[in-house]
């Protein structure tokens, strides 16, 4: 499976943090996101190692996005609802694989069985054997 240019950047944030974090997204060139409730399972001494208060109900942030605007994402997501923010974000992004219902992106073509592919090929060759014999009667 060759690799997508497309990235998925996933965010962490405390709950009413989303709009801010697709705001921050959108002015580097993401075009959108979903948003799923979530509940943080952080110990309370990592509060104390952070020194920061933790709040256990969450939002993710999907963000699929082109590769070439992925890191101005994540910067712009940093600056304004990094993990020292009221927002205490995080974020991080995967390479995607393969990619369909994007504009400019199309649906994978289905694997063909050995016996298709045998098939076509025999076809393929007969064609070919037909226009020689065409070019061969020709002459």
């Amino acid at each position: 499976m060759a690799k997508s240019d497309f990235e998925l950047i996933m965010v962490v944030v405390n709950q009413g943090y989303s709009d801010n974090v697709m705001e921050a997204a959108r002015l580097a060139g993401a075009r959108g996101g979903t948003v799923l409730n979530a509940r943080g399972t952080a110990r309370h001494d990592a509060e104390k190692l952070f020194d920061i208060a933790i709040h256990p109900e969450k939002e993710l942030v999907f963000i699929l996005a082109h590769e070439s605007v992925k890191d101005e994402i994540l910067h712009n997501i940093y600056k304004d609802v990094g993990l020292f923010t009221e927002g205490q974000g995080i974020a991080f992004s995967v390479p995607v694989d393969d990619v369909v219902g994007i504009n400019g992106t199309k649906a994978p073509k289905k694997k063909k069985s050995k016996e298709t592919l045998v098939e076509e090929l025999v076809e393929e060759v007969k064609e070919e054997l037909k226009e020689e014999e065409t070019k061969n009667e020709e002459w």
